[in-house]
């Protein structure tokens, strides 16, 4: 049985779908108020592209090929449910899901390895921008991951194929920032 709040639609929009628009809306006003200072921050100072330098661009450029080929995972996930098809849905969630997990990884022992030579949260304020800038687009890769498990173990039950759409929508955001912060703190020096 499917609960009024998955079926109204008053502006002929899911529930849902509008739901996940309105939480994407609210993060774009929160990763761009962070990019659009660490934009006016670089222009009004010169000196970043020696900090920037020190970043590792061959690390960002793997962890941006696993994110959008867990997009491309994420998509097949999406068309499987559409078809009615709920595990092979969450065969797919869960390859996205490493996708995201692989991504954590990486970062962490990138992370490591630049702490570990001097490069923290308190070393300049590239390296502010750089892990808050990262670190909160990590923690919405942590938090997509979670919730595309939850999805996936329904979708195997053949439940709630809706909801692959929906998270599918917040991977591909999560996605897109990534794509602007990698030029930003690896390639641009």
């Amino acid at each position: 049985m499917r609960t009024i709040a998955n079926t109204r639609s008053v502006s002929g929009v899911p529930t849902a779908r509008l739901a996940v628009w309105w939480v994407i809306a609210s993060e774009i006003v929160i990763f761009g108020g962070i990019l659009m200072s660490y934009l006016m921050h670089r222009l009004a100072h010169g000196l970043w592209a020696d900090y920037a330098s020190h970043t590792t661009t061959w690390v960002g450029a793997l962890n941006t090929f696993v994110l959008l080929t867990s997009s491309l995972s994420a998509v097949l996930a999406h068309k499987c449910a559409v078809n009615g098809d709920g595990p092979g849905a969450a065969k797919r969630l869960l390859i996205t899901s490493a996708g995201g997990l692989i991504f954590i990884v990486v970062k962490s022992f990138e992370w490591t390895y630049e702490i570990s030579h001097g490069y923290t949260i308190t070393t300049n304020t590239f390296w502010s921008f750089y892990y808050t800038a990262a670190g909160l687009h990590a923690l919405h890769v942590i938090a997509g991951v979670v919730i595309m498990l939850i999805v996936a173990a329904a979708a195997k039950k053949g439940r709630d194929l809706h909801r692959v759409e929906i998270i599918g929508i917040y991977w591909h955001f999560v996605d897109l920032v990534w794509i602007f912060l990698f030029p930003l703190l690896y390639i641009a020096k």
